[in-house]
C-alpha cells in the first residue's frame, strides 16, 4: 500500500514523507493507519500495529487515551506537550509533544501526530548553560581580585586572636579562620571559569578515565554503592584532555553517590556507545562538529526536581543542602570547551547524565590548537 491511498483515502506517500510518526485509531481504538515513522516510533510494522489498540501501545493508564475520548466528544483538536509514554515497547525515555485531532469524515475516528524531544532541543538549553557560565567568569576574576585580598587579612588577624584570646573565645577564633578557608576554597573554584586557556588534548581511552573514576569512588565516597558497567569494547579514543575528563566523571559519579545516599540497593550504571549521526555546528568552524561517543552516569536516586532539570547545569543552582551550585556548571563548562554536549533526563529511581563528545582523528594533533581555540572562544560554556 505504500505509494497509494489505504481505505481512508489518506495519500500514504505524502504522510511516508512527514518525518513524525502519525497514526489514525478508529472508532474502536484500533490502529487504522500508521506512516513509515510511526512503524519506527512503535517498533511494529503496520500489519502488526492493525491487530492493536492504542491502549495497547501505550503505557498503562496513558493521559494520552483520555485526550483521545476528549477530541472524539468535543470534536476539536488538542495539543500536549511533554507528554511521557517511556515504556519497554518506545523506550525508557520517550518525552513527546502530540497532536490530536478528529477526522471529520469518519466518525470516532482520531489522527495522532507525535513529535520526539530533539537532540536540537537538548543542545539549544546546552547553549543556554553555556551562556550562563560565561557570566561567571567576570564575576570569578572580580572576586578573586576584591575577596581574597581582604579574607588574607581577616584570616591572619584571627590566628593572632587565637594565640591571646581565652579557651572560650579560642573556638569563635577558629570558626572565623575556618569559614575564611571556605569562602577562599569557593572562590577558587569560582577562578576555574575564567581560565581561557587552550586545551591540551590527545587520544584518550575513556574506559581508562572511568575505571579510575571507580577505583576512587568505591574507595571513598561509595563503598557501598553497586558499580554496573556496559562498554562498547569498539569504542575509538575521545579527543579530549584526561585529567579533565576525569574532573567531570568524578563530578557526575559523586553527585550520583550522594543522590543514592544510604538507601538499600544503590547502583551506579557507566554506560559508553557509538551513536553515529549526532553532528551540530561550531561557531568558527566551516564544517558541522560529530559528536558520536555517548558516555552516561546513571544511577537509581530519587531524581531530580522537573523544575530544576532546565537550570541544573546553571551556576549556584544544587539541590543539595550545603552545596555551591558550582560543580555541574563546572562539568559543564568543560565539556563546552571540548565542543561536546551534556544533558541530564531525570525520573524518580533513574537519572542520567549523558555526555555527547567528538572522537580522536589521526587529523586532530596538528588542528589540536586550532579547534582548542575555536572551542574556547565561540563554544565555551
Amino acid at each position: 500500500m505504500r505509494g497509494k491511498s489505504d481505505t481512508a483515502g489518506i495519500p500514504s506517500i505524502i504522510l511516508d514523507a512527514i518525518s513524525q510518526p502519525v497514526i489514525m485509531v478508529g472508532a474502536d481504538n484500533y490502529i487504522a493507519y500508521a506512516n513509515l515513522d510511526a512503524e519506527q516510533f512503535f517498533r511494529s510494522g503496520l500489519s502488526i500495529l492493525a491487530r492493536n489498540k492504542l491502549e495497547n501501545l501505550l503505557p498503562f493508564g496513558s493521559p494520552l487515551l483520555s485526550l483521545v475520548e476528549q477530541v472524539r466528544k468535543t470534536h476539536v483538536p488538542v495539543n500536549e506537550y511533554r507528554l511521557d509514554l517511556s515504556s519497554p515497547r518506545l523506550g525508557p525515555e520517550c518525552i513527546v509533544d502530540v497532536f490530536v485531532a478528529p477526522v471529520a469524515e469518519m466518525p470516532g475516528a482520531v489522527v495522532l501526530l507525535f513529535k520526539e524531544k530533539t537532540m536540537a532541543e537538548k543542545i539549544d538549553r546546552q547553549m543556554t548553560h553555556r551562556g550562563a557560565a560565561r557570566s561567571v567568569t567576570g564575576l570569578a576574576a572580580m572576586l578573586a581580585h576584591e575577596i581574597k585580598n581582604p579574607l588574607s587579612g581577616i584570616r591572619g588577624a584571627a590566628q593572632l586572636l587565637e594565640q591571646v584570646v581565652s579557651d572560650d573565645d579560642r573556638a569563635l577564633a577558629r570558626l572565623i579562620t575556618d569559614e575564611t578557608d571556605r569562602i577562599v576554597s569557593l572562590v577558587d573554584r569560582m577562578e576555574v571559569f575564567s581560565d581561557e586557556r587552550p586545551i591540551e588534548r590527545t587520544a584518550v581511552n575513556i574506559h581508562v578515565v572511568l575505571d579510575h573514576v571507580k577505583a576512587i569512588a568505591l574507595n571513598g565516597f561509595a563503598r557501598k554503592i553497586r558499580f554496573v558497567e556496559d562498554y562498547d569494547p569498539s569504542l575509538p579514543p575521545v579527543y579530549a584532555n584526561r585529567d579533565q575528563l576525569v574532573q567531570v566523571f568524578l563530578n557526575l559519579v559523586k553527585n550520583a553517590a550522594e543522590a543514592i545516599g544510604t538507601r538499600e540497593g544503590g547502583e551506579i550504571v557507566l554506560t559508553t556507545a557509538y551513536r553515529p549521526g549526532i553532528r551540530v555546528q561550531v561557531p568558527g568552524a566551516s564544517d558541522r562538529v560529530a559528536l558520536p561517543l555517548e558516555f552516561c552516569v546513571q544511577d537509581n536516586g530519587p531524581g531530580v526536581p522537573e523544575d530544576m532539570l532546565p537550570h541544573l547545569f546553571d551556576p549556584f543552582v544544587t539541590t543539595k543542602t550545603n552545596g555551591s551550585g558550582l560543580g555541574l556548571a563546572l562539568v559543564a563548562k568543560i565539556i563546552g570547551d571540548h565542543g561536546g554536549i551534556i544533558e541530564c533526563d531525570s525520573q524518580p529511581s533513574r537519572t542520567i547524565f549523558r555526555v555527547l563528545m567528538p572522537a580522536w582523528k589521526e587529523n586532530n594533533n596538528s588542528a589540536g590548537t586550532k579547534e582548542s581555540n575555536i572551542a574556547n572562544t565561540g563554544d565555551q560554556a
